[in-house]
């Protein structure tokens, strides 16, 4: 197994919400929980994975991920058994997806 860290700036800060949970860890897949993160600014984002070596294509989605979003005040953690990149993407979305109303996804990004 290796675990990544990668830590962004944010912009959109979804406030209190229960965390959410998308996926489910498996052979190919992997599940994605974003929680808050009270009084932060940052977006973490933890990854487990049972692919080494992986790093730089990591890095690129979750860049992506946060071009996107922005999300702030968040913590996400992601525990992968072999997705694909696209998977990965579909899953983080996914989640974001799912966060309060109050974050209306807006030409890519939340508002």
């Amino acid at each position: 197994m290796e675990k990544l860290h990668y830590e962004f700036a944010g912009q959109h800060a979804p406030g209190h919400f229960a965390p959410v949970l998308v996926g489910v860890v498996g052979s190919g897949n992997l599940e994605v929980m974003i929680e808050p993160v009270p009084q932060s600014t940052a977006c973490q984002i933890a990854i487990t994975t049972s692919a080494r070596g992986f790093g730089p294509i990591w890095q690129a989605v979750v860049n992506d991920f946060q071009a996107r979003h922005g999300l702030a005040g968040v913590a996400v953690s992601i525990n992968d058994m072999g997705a694909t990149p696209a998977v990965v993407s579909l899953r983080l979305d996914q989640a974001a997806a799912a966060l309060p109303a109050a974050c209306v996804l807006v030409d890519g990004g939340l508002a």
